[in-house]
């Protein structure tokens, strides 16, 4: 039987300024890059259901890409609504450091909203990403957890990132950690994102691990990655909803350090998408913590000598993409 992933996410079109090149890139990103990472990692039971919107300029064109995805659900669509989509212009001064301006208005889920689409998606598993920051507010995100006791993903990403009045994203805290690591069995965040949330990682790690969840892993670029494990969990199938107080023995803690890579220069854009969409895949699919993380790191390598995500899933296969 196919089992199936549901995606909650922004889909964003980029303009991307990089040093020494004088006509900037613009294509597909916000969450086209975890959607790309998933369709080339998941099992081949598993399907992709996005739930999401898009804003009516962008929506005939955001549905034809996501027809060009070989995993996508027979019944997927996404939801129109009628105000700008979400834009994106990146200007990187350096591989890993970049300023990042916004403008449209996808607005949030309610839960009003959101629980007939959930309903009516029948899924096994969900993958969130924050990429406008505001997809869903911290009492909408509990009632998905209540509601769904399939396991759920999180890439916290945008959420620690504010929108200043010209657009301009800066780097923000995070308030109530406890409530918001209360709702995901798995969580990501890259460094800057870790410090808007905690001191340091082990003391996120003990509080997201008291509050439920089982894995979070601090990205750290083309350095790898840092995780944390829950006592007793190296594969989705120790999976268990238990409370912290049934939840004994010590944290599995651990560097996976990224194999050495050719793909120096490129495009880093999207990697953390691809890093996260590509480990949750392999977890789905029974790998490991270190295997899981292992293929996501060369994904994410792979992903940079990509530009956009048109064209991406094939790329992430090794295939020449036709699109």
């Amino acid at each position: 039987m196919t089992k199936r992933l549901g995606v909650i996410g922004s889909i964003v079109w980029d303009v991307i300024y990089s040093p020494g090149r004088a006509v900037p890139i613009e294509e597909w990103g916000g969450i086209t890059y975890a959607l790309s990472g998933l369709d080339a990692a998941l099992p081949k039971d598993w399907e992709i259901v996005p739930v999401m919107k898009v804003g009516h300029d962008l929506a005939p064109r955001a549905a034809h890409y996501l027809s060009t995805l070989e995993r996508i659900a027979p019944d997927a669509r996404l939801i129109e609504v009628p105000v700008p989509n979400n834009r994106v212009e990146l200007r990187y001064y350096s591989d890993e450091r970049r300023s990042e301006v916004l403008s449209g208005g996808v607005p949030a889920w309610s839960w009003l909203g959101l629980k007939p689409a959930l309903d009516a998606a029948r899924l096994d598993a969900i993958y969130i990403n924050f990429l406008s920051g505001w997809e869903l507010d911290l009492e909408t995100t509990r009632l998905i957890r209540q509601h769904f006791a399939g396991p759920i993903y999180c890439d916290l990403h945008m959420l620690a990132w504010a929108v200043q009045p010209g657009g301009l994203r800066t780097l923000r805290p995070i308030p109530n950690v406890r409530e918001w690591c209360e709702c995901f069995d798995f969580l990501q965040v890259n460094e800057d994102e870790m410090h808007m949330l905690a001191p340091d990682p082990m003391a996120l790690a003990a509080t997201a691990m008291h509050a439920g969840v089982r894995t979070l892993v601090v990205t750290m670029g083309k350095r790898g990655a840092v995780y944390f494990a829950a006592p007793g969990f190296d594969r989705i199938t120790d999976l268990r909803r238990a409370s912290a107080s049934t939840s004994f023995g010590p944290l599995r803690t651990a560097l996976v350090a990224a194999p050495p890579s050719d793909a120096d220069a490129g495009d880093p854009t999207g990697c953390g998408d691809v890093w996260g969409a590509t480990y949750f895949s392999r977890l789905l699919a029974g790998d490991n913590l270190d295997g899981a993380i292992l293929a996501a790191h060369r994904a994410a390598a792979r992903n940079v000598s990509h530009r956009g995500a048109t064209g991406l899933a094939n790329h992430l296969r090794g295939k020449i993409s036709l699109t």
